[in-house]
């Protein structure tokens, strides 16, 4: 059977929102690139999927080389900047005059969409980003996304068979998440809350606010 290859561009809520998603929790800080879009420069980086390339973007704020992304008493600082003089983490910034890719942008009938499963409560969502397979490597990256009148914050996990499927485990929230991390307490036996700083000896999950509501997610009416 033949599968449509494609790229598909999903805009996030903010600057901070691509820096977390491009440097934290990661050993090494993801590619970030600018190009031309819509008429407008963005920043963008990728999620390769089986048969989609997600691109993360948001406007680009100002120019540089790099972004910066470190954390100063608890808190995150987020910024671009020419050169790495500073101790921080670096996500190079390559600037484009083509497309990042050669494949076609298509929202809809995407072949990777994700099939939604509603998980009960947060403690199950955070333990589901262990990995047993792979447990040095764990991917803990939280998407948050309106959905109806609400918001929902979610997992993306696969499932490889003669093809790969992907499920996107979420959770509804009563309200719009205004900070940054999910603060995980396992070891306490609590439940987890969502934090905007950082506290020796737990565990943080970065989310990632999502713009707008996007057919990928499976959620869509």
């Amino acid at each position: 059977m033949s599968v449509t290859q494609n790229e598909c561009f999903i805009e996030l809520s903010s600057f901070d929102d691509l820096a977390r998603y491009s440097c934290a929790s990661h050993e090494y800080p993801k590619r970030v690139y600018s190009q031309e879009f819509d008429g407008s420069r963005i920043l963008s980086s990728t999620l390769a999927l089986a048969n989609t390339l997600l691109i993360f973007y948001v406007p680009m704020p100002k120019a540089g080389r790099y972004i910066s992304y470190h954390v100063i008493a608890g808190k995150e600082i987020c910024d671009i900047v020419e050169s790495t003089k500073t101790n921080s983490n670096y996500a190079p910034i390559i600037h484009m005059k083509s497309k990042i890719s050669s494949l076609p942008k298509k929202l809809k009938n995407i072949s990777d969409q994700f099939h939604p499963i509603q998980v009960k409560d947060l403690g199950s969502l955070a333990r589901l980003t262990y990995d047993p397979e792979f447990p040095d490597e764990q991917k803990l990256t939280l998407y948050t996304l309106p959905y109806k009148k609400s918001w929902i914050i979610g997992y993306i996990t696969s499932l490889e068979m003669d093809e790969v499927y992907y499920n996107f485990n979420y959770v509804e929230l009563e309200s719009e998440p205004t900070k940054h991390f999910l603060k995980y307490q396992g070891f306490q036996g609590q439940d987890p809350e969502f934090s905007n700083d950082f506290v020796h000896g737990f565990s943080y999950l970065p989310i990632i606010k999502i713009k707008n509501e996007h057919s990928i997610f499976g959620l869509s009416d």
